[in-house]
């Protein structure tokens, strides 16, 4: 019986062990799009890392697979820290959220000016349905 429960033992940690490496490696692969996705849209990506907001099962063709979604954070103009995510399923990005640009006021002078144009910051979405992550 011992050595049942040794077994048992091993293969269980054995599976987090997997599991744990097979997280970090996502990670991995959705910090490598984040940095690309930033570097797209001219945006600085902070702290150079992306970190699990959650996860949820997607049917996809038919088949459930699971999206994970991740949070990070970025700048515009490198005095700011606005929140980014990005959805995952398996190595394909499936969905993004950047924030856009918004006009800023000036008290002094009561003129108003903008950062570079928002169609270079605007990624277009498709709707979410049943989205509960926002």
């Amino acid at each position: 019986m011992s050595d049942l429960s040794n077994l048992l033992l091993l293969l269980a940690l054995a599976g987090i062990v997997g599991l744990w490496l097979k997280l970090s490696l996502a990670c991995e692969r959705a910090t490598r799009e984040a940095r690309r996705q930033c570097q797209q849209h001219g945006l600085q990506l902070l702290d150079e890392t992306v970190g699990l907001r959650g996860a949820r099962l997607r049917r996809v063709n038919g088949l459930r697979m699971l999206e994970r979604c991740y949070g990070f954070e970025v700048s515009i103009d490198g005095h700011d820290r606005e929140p980014g995510r990005l959805w995952m399923i398996g190595d394909a990005l499936s969905g993004l959220s950047l924030p856009t640009i918004e006009l800023l006021a000036h008290e002094e002078t009561g003129t108003r000016t903008a950062l570079p144009p928002p169609s270079d910051n605007v990624v277009p979405l498709r709707p979410r349905a049943g989205n509960r992550l926002h």
